[in-house]
């Protein structure tokens, strides 16, 4: 609970603007909760209404996205960007397409996405945006007419200096193929405007492997740091099967450690000798479809209807890389009664603030998606930079210069925790550390 008079207020107002939107309210509350003791240190920033800016977008942006389906059917979807805060650099954030997407989600991804980008040391601001459109079980053809309408749109809202999009849940290299496209034929430039793309036309090695290799380098960091522990030998689950979960299950056994469980959106996969990754990237990334088929095609495995049973595998380490609040309260009980030991959030705020707060109150250490998924957005800045000269850099150079910002990162956290005499809370670390320097650019700049 808020104490601070001047935080308390700004919370309570901003429930006030903004009542319909839980998932934007769960992450200013998770966020100044812990910021609270930093801030009344600071008394320049209710001089400056700093949080007051801070919850309030500079700009947001909805559209009505219309196109034709492959029988001729007109759709109408919902669109949106949210150009969060732009105090150390131009908007960064990726595009999401899932049914789930309103104005709450989008709000809240955008507000986390300026203290994840301040982490990683590149000047980018933070940003998100997206649709009410589900790709799966669409045809190329309906997903480029998709983009194209999307785009046709959000262009004039964007640029390499102004807005950066990326991809997220429903956006891969594919759709961004599409954006790119029609942002080309609108624009008439060959920017480096969206980041994600194919190596052929501007987009970084790594990219794709980014976030879920970011993500095992600072479980390493904060197991070897904090626990003098490593990846090596231990039992891991990781929840979701895209991007993320696929990349983060390949370095996790790479490091050593031994991935038994991978789900969907209808259920998961047990393997006791270890997931084939070279299975499921066939079947998600190639068939594009349900995890359920690796139990047909794996002898000695199984399959799970349901996504939240995943939680009660002993394990210890748990990679939840799936969507928001997949972790709950019950889960979490059921994590720490079977031994885990580390759980790093892969996916934008996974787990809910009952489930953050008991993993932590039982000892577990706990990598906050702000932080430990920020390999993502890290790498989208490298893809910036190299498109700004127009060179390319090696894999092996992009990923060193991936690994050294998370490693930086993990300790950004852990110092600023432990400035707070919070030692270890790596949650207050990761948001006191990403903010301090937003705030004092935001200080510097005036009133805007």
């Amino acid at each position: 609970m808020l104490k601070d008079p001047y935080l308390k207020e700004v919370y309570l107002d901003t429930v006030e603007r903004n009542k319909d939107q839980a998932e934007f309210l769960q992450a200013v509350r998770e966020v100044f909760e812990s910021l609270e003791p930093y801030v009344v240190r600071h008394p320049e920033f209710q001089k400056a209404g700093i949080m007051e800016r801070l919850v309030e977008p500079e700009r947001m942006v909805t559209f009505r996205v219309t196109w034709e389906d492959d029988q001729g059917k007109v759709h109408v979807n919902r669109g949106y960007r949210t150009q969060f805060n732009s105090a150390i650099g131009p908007y960064k954030g990726g595009l999401r397409f899932h049914p789930s997407v309103n104005a709450s989600i989008i709000k809240f991804l955008g507000f986390e996405q300026i203290f994840k980008n301040s982490l990683t040391g590149l000047p980018l601001g933070g940003g998100k945006g997206g649709a009410n459109f589900d790709p799966k079980g669409r045809s190329d053809g309906e997903v480029m007419r998709f983009c194209q309408s999307f785009m046709t749109e959000l262009y004039r809202h964007i640029g390499s200096n102004c807005d950066v999009p990326a991809g997220d849940i429903g956006v891969g290299g594919r759709e961004i193929g599409f954006l790119f496209g029609q942002y080309k034929r609108l624009s008439n430039r060959f920017t480096g405007v969206l980041t994600g793309k194919d190596v052929i036309f501007g987009g970084s090695l790594v990219r794709t492997e980014a976030t879920g290799y970011g993500l095992l380098y600072f479980t390493e960091e904060m197991l070897k740091c904090l626990r003098h522990e490593s990846v090596f030998g231990k039992t891991i689950v990781v929840s979701g099967s895209g991007n993320v979960a696929i990349y983060a299950v390949e370095k996790a056994t790479h490091l050593g450690g031994k991935v038994i469980a991978m789900s969907d959106s209808k259920g998961y996969v047990v393997d006791d000798d270890g997931i084939k990754l070279d299975v499921v990237k066939q079947i998600k990334e190639v068939e594009r479809g349900r995890i359920s088929e690796y139990a047909k095609r794996v002898p000695g495995s199984r399959y799970v209807e349901g996504c939240k049973g995943i939680w009660s595998l002993p394990c210890q380490i748990a990679l939840p890389c799936a969507t928001q609040n997949e972790l709950d309260l019950e889960s979490a009980k059921l994590l720490v009664a079977n031994g885990v030991m580390a759980v790093s959030e892969g996916a934008n705020m996974p787990s809910t603030a009952e489930a953050t707060a008991y993993l932590q109150e039982h000892g577990v250490l706990f990598g906050p998606a702000k932080a430990a998924n920020a390999g993502g957005v890290a790498t989208s800045g490298l893809e910036m930079s190299q498109n700004s000269m127009r060179s390319s850099w090696s894999f092996e150079q992009v990923d060193e210069r991936l690994k050294g910002i998370m490693l930086n990162i993990f300790h950004m956290a852990d110092n600023a925790a432990r400035e707070c005499d919070r030692p270890g809370d790596l949650v207050t670390g990761a948001n006191v550390a990403g903010f301090a320097k937003v705030a004092k650019a935001m200080l510097s700049e005036g009133l805007y």
